[in-house]
């Protein structure tokens, strides 16, 4: 048995490779944006230009693939104004959050974790939701969240994932050969599933 690194995971025979990601996303957004997804450390920050650096930077976790396609979720929902701001301007408890911390969490949490579930539609990689308190004593229901995930996947696919999300969630697609686009029957859910649990 081997362990895959983080810098490669392997889905049906799919190889996703974030330096892969970070092409497509150079590709389609530095000459427009000016900005460029970078590996990071342990926490993922998105960073506007600086007198330090002269271009926007989404930094994602240590090369992890899946917290790539997180932060480009944030980037995609993120509008011209709160591109300016560090990280977006989001309010952020890291993990340890008591139970309104962690309510407040995740309500801020279910557009970008639909956004990135139709990213990981898009390559062919499995999602599910993250709710991020490992350490904190705010309890999670992960199945209410889910459901609430997905009620905005549908949202956005009967009315528009934004501009940013639609355009690479298609370049993504044709890169990875996967249905374009997107319909509620690419989503695995079933709710049954949750309440049989």
């Amino acid at each position: 048995m081997s362990i895959t690194s983080p810098i490669e995971v392997v889905v049906d025979k799919v190889s996703h490779r974030y330096q892969d990601l970070i092409e497509l996303f150079d590709s389609a957004f530095y000459q427009t944006y000016n900005t460029r997804l970078v590996v990071g450390g342990d926490e993922p920050i998105y960073l506007p230009s600086d007198s330090l650096c002269n271009f926007n930077q989404i930094i994602f976790a240590h090369g992890y693939y899946a917290s790539a396609l997180h932060e480009i979720s944030h980037w995609c929902l993120a509008g011209a104004e709160r591109r300016l701001l560090e990280d977006f301007g989001y309010w952020y408890v890291p993990d340890g959050r008591d139970q309104n911390q962690q309510q407040a969490f995740e309500q801020v949490e279910i557009k970008p974790q639909a956004i990135e579930w139709a990213l990981c539609v898009a390559t062919g990689k499995d999602f599910d939701v993250s709710t991020d308190n490992l350490l904190g004593d705010g309890e999670t229901d992960r199945f209410a969240f889910k459901a609430k995930v997905f009620q905005q996947v549908l949202a956005y696919i009967e009315s528009g994932f934004p501009v940013d999300a639609e355009a690479f969630i298609a370049v993504l697609a044709k890169y990875y050969q996967r249905p374009w686009p997107l319909t509620a029957n690419h989503f695995q859910y079933r709710p049954e599933q949750n309440s049989a649990i």
